[in-house]
C-alpha cells in the first residue's frame, strides 16, 4: 500500500524504484476480487470502499502500470527492473571497468 511505499521512501530513497498497478476499471477490480473468493463479502467490499484513496496516491510513484492483462503486466514490470539495473549510478565497478577500456585492455 501507499503507506508501506512512503515507509521505504523515507528510509532508502536512491535505491527505491517504485511501481503503481491499476486496474482497468473499478468493475473489472471487484470482479477480479470476487473471482479469487478468498475474502468474505465484507472483505470485498471494505477493499473496494478503499480503492480510491489507495488510487489517488498514484502519482507519489515512479511508474504506473495499468494491469490490464496479466503476462503484459509482468513483462512491463520486467521491463522496469532491466532498465533501473542498468542505471549508471547503479552499476558497480562501471568506472573501473570504463578506465581498463580506455587503457586498452
Amino acid at each position: 500500500d501507499w503507506q508501506g511505499a512512503q515507509q521505504v521512501a523515507e528510509r532508502a530513497r536512491e535505491d527505491l524504484v517504485s511501481v503503481f498497478i491499476l486496474p482497468p476499471s473499478t468493475d473489472e477490480l471487484d470482479r477480479r476480487l470476487h473471482r479469487r473468493a478468498q475474502d468474505l463479502e465484507e472483505v470485498v467490499a471494505a477493499r473496494m470502499a478503499k480503492a480510491s484513496d489507495e488510487m489517488s496516491h498514484y502519482a507519489e510513484y515512479d511508474f504506473i502500470i495499468i494491469n490490464r492483462e496479466i503476462d503484459e503486466s509482468v513483462a512491463e514490470v520486467e521491463a522496469i527492473v532491466a532498465a533501473e539495473r542498468l542505471r549508471r549510478q547503479r552499476q558497480v565497478g562501471l568506472s573501473d571497468f570504463v578506465k581498463h577500456l580506455q587503457a586498452g585492455y
